[in-house]
């Protein structure tokens, strides 16, 4: 009987300590003989960029996962009907290429948007447009032209 309660714990506690599973500490150790290409990860992102003009309003609420965007478009004009609208696109380098879905003068269209995204500023693409599926697309996206139309400046998302 004494045999038992002395070697009881002993094997309980031997058990225990035998845990198969190893245990991570948090701390990672860069295998510096990997070859394996290290690719940047981009953080999820949340920004705005607005331009108040003479009664004008524009705003572009963005939300940013990698290289995936949605967000809110508005284009409140003073004399005219403003569209307002949601989109949906990707970024390809500095260049935000996406559809914006909208409601104008009661009736819902779709046409794609173009944005250079530098710094704190967020500047329209133009170019020539054509039907496509329902949808107006760019002709010829290479051929975009910034600087010429709405400039916007990052501001806060308050609207």
């Amino acid at each position: 009987m004494k045999f038992f309660k002395f070697f009881l714990p002993v094997i309980i506690v031997g058990l225990f300590s035998c845990n198969s599973e190893p245990k991570t500490t948090g701390t990672l150790i860069k295998d510096s003989s990997s070859t394996a290409p290290v690719t940047d990860v981009k953080l999820p992102g949340y920004m705005c960029f607005a331009k108040r003009s003479v009664g004008d309003t524009f705003w572009l609420q963005l939300n940013v996962f990698e290289n995936i965007v949605t967000g809110n478009l508005k284009y409140i004009f003073k004399e005219k009907d403003s569209n307002k609208g949601e989109l949906e696109g990707k970024m390809k380098g500095d260049t935000l290429m996406a559809d914006y879905t909208f409601m104008s003068e009661g009736q819902k269209s779709v046409r794609q948007v173009a944005f250079l995204i530098k710094d704190s500023v967020a500047t329209e693409g133009y170019g020539d447009l054509e039907e496509k599926e329902g949808k107006m697309i760019f002709k010829n996206p290479q051929a975009l032209t910034f600087g010429k139309g709405i400039v916007m400046m990052k501001t806060s998302c308050a609207e």
